[in-house]
């Protein structure tokens, strides 16, 4: 197969909500990022980026309208790497930006990638960033290596890369409930249009694991609960009819289905605490939190899950237009979704590269991007000892993440904090301040100049029915 080969591809799963999703003003993006231990040259790495498009063909691509769903269709035109910006992670416009749907910044020692959800998941990002980052670093002279983050360039994209796991593992006749309830959230004073708070604290990823095996759970679970019971707390003291407290987790389903998709492959799961029932010690919820997960968070629940709203896709609204399909996940998407979420933590996981790429990386950050009413939606990774967990909002108020900071510290750990907020938080016990010049300075709006009209792909009528309508 040749690496130009790659001309169009339905949206996954996972994928096909998202565009349905998006508003004017939002779009579900978020954002990876890699810090290296040199200035970032942009010559180099718009040529590591065309490189890495023949690696990575999926995200070289623009969105069209089919007769029934979305699909994404080979992009020709050329994606230019730009200064990064200080509100990143805005919405996703599809005629702007040349139509792609990734934007690709540098900054200081920093490369960012921000990625249209529809596109892929966190672990697609980390690859792709990453294959990116370690051609980047050979055209500068460096020996680099491959592994499963690093992908060689110069290798044929597979086939099974760009596979819709969803539809792979969707088999039985099992159901699973998709209906939830509204919940708390925490609410404060919006910042403008296109506007976004962000908040990356970095510690040793060693001594934050210690501290979790301390309580009996995973890191990953004594975060949650950490998010978990900032907002219970908040929520008693504002002295309202109390409501219940979740956190929503993503799940990488590679962990438990073999696939080596870099599209999407995850879905979330949520644990609760309820202030309603009784009054929580941060031990309860810590145990609750645990309890829930693990329960939660298996194989057989999540085969149903999958086969469920595959069934959904594929049975139940396969043959309504896309109109109307669009008019209906984006009612659902109105009145429900965030409704049900108080906090969002979505954790990567580790990082790994090949030692001869390592010692020019000092680590990476993942941001979720701003939710619509959220006050917490929080993004982990780890690289090495170094582990950074980022807080994304809309507003300007920060008690949520100093909360979370100082709960932290109170435990132990020693914290650095860098932010595109004036507040710096050092006001609290056990944090210093990181990279003052860590984020950019340019604030970018979105106008309608940017938009460009995408060229149409030269294909025959019969090849343009047949994406249109998914033959």
């Amino acid at each position: 197969m040749k690496k130009n080969s790659f001309e169009w591809v339905t949206l996954d799963n996972a994928g096909k909500v998202f565009p349905g999703q998006s508003i004017r003003n939002w779009a579900n993006v978020f954002r990876v990022s890699v810090r290296l231990r040199e200035g970032v040259e942009p010559e180099l790495l718009q040529r590591a980026l065309e490189k890495t498009f023949l690696r990575i063909p999926t995200l070289r691509v623009c969105i069209k309208k089919g007769f029934f769903w979305h699909y994404f269709e080979r992009n020709e035109m050329e994606l230019t790497v730009k200064h990064d910006i200080k509100n990143f992670c805005y919405r996703i416009h599809f005629k702007e930006n040349n139509g792609y749907l990734i934007r690709v910044y540098y900054h200081g020692c920093q490369i960012s990638v921000d990625f249209y959800h529809a596109l892929c998941d966190g672990y697609g990002g980390a690859v792709f960033l990453s294959t990116l980052t370690g051609e980047y670093l050979r055209l500068k002279g460096n020996s680099i290596s491959c592994n499963s983050f690093v992908l060689n360039t110069d290798d044929e994209p597979p086939k099974n890369e760009q596979e819709d796991a969803y539809i792979r593992y969707a088999t039985g006749d099992t159901k699973s409930n998709l209906v939830d309830t509204f919940v708390y959230h925490s609410k404060g004073t919006k910042e403008g249009t296109y506007m976004c708070n962000y908040t990356a604290a970095v510690m040793s990823f060693s001594k934050l694991h210690a501290l979790s095996k301390s309580y009996g759970v995973t890191l990953t679970e004594f975060l949650a609960a950490v998010l978990a019971d900032v907002h219970y707390r908040k929520q008693k003291d504002e002295g309202k009819r109390p409501k219940e407290v979740s956190v929503q987790i993503p799940v990488n389903l590679r962990n438990f289905f073999p696939s080596e998709t870099l599209r999407n492959f995850v879905l979330c799961v949520q644990v609760k605490i309820d202030p309603r029932k009784k009054d929580y010690t941060f031990e309860e919820t810590v145990k609750a939190v645990s309890s829930q997960l693990r329960q939660v968070n298996s194989k057989k629940a999540h085969h149903s899950y999958i086969t469920h709203t595959v069934k959904i896709g594929t049975d139940a609204i396969k043959l309504i237009p896309l109109a109307l399909k669009t008019l209906i996940i984006k009612t659902g998407f109105t009145f429900g979704a965030e409704y049900s979420t108080t906090a969002l933590l979505s954790n990567l996981g580790p990082i790994t590269l090949p030692d001869d790429m390592s010692e020019h990386v000092e680590g990476f950050s993942f941001y979720t991007g701003p939710g619509l009413v959220n006050g917490a939606r929080c993004g982990a990774v780890s690289f090495g000892d170094r582990f950074v967990i980022t807080f994304s909002d809309i507003y300007k108020e920060n008690d949520i993440e100093k909360e979370f900071l100082r709960k932290l510290t109170e435990m132990g750990m020693e914290i650095a904090v860098e932010t595109n907020r004036k507040d710096d938080f050092t006001s609290v016990s056990g944090v210093s301040a990181g990279d003052k010049n860590a984020f950019s300075d340019e604030v970018f709006i979105p106008s309608k100049n940017d938009k460009v009209k995408q060229k149409k792909a030269d294909i025959s009528f019969s090849e343009r029915l047949k994406r249109d309508f998914h033959l």
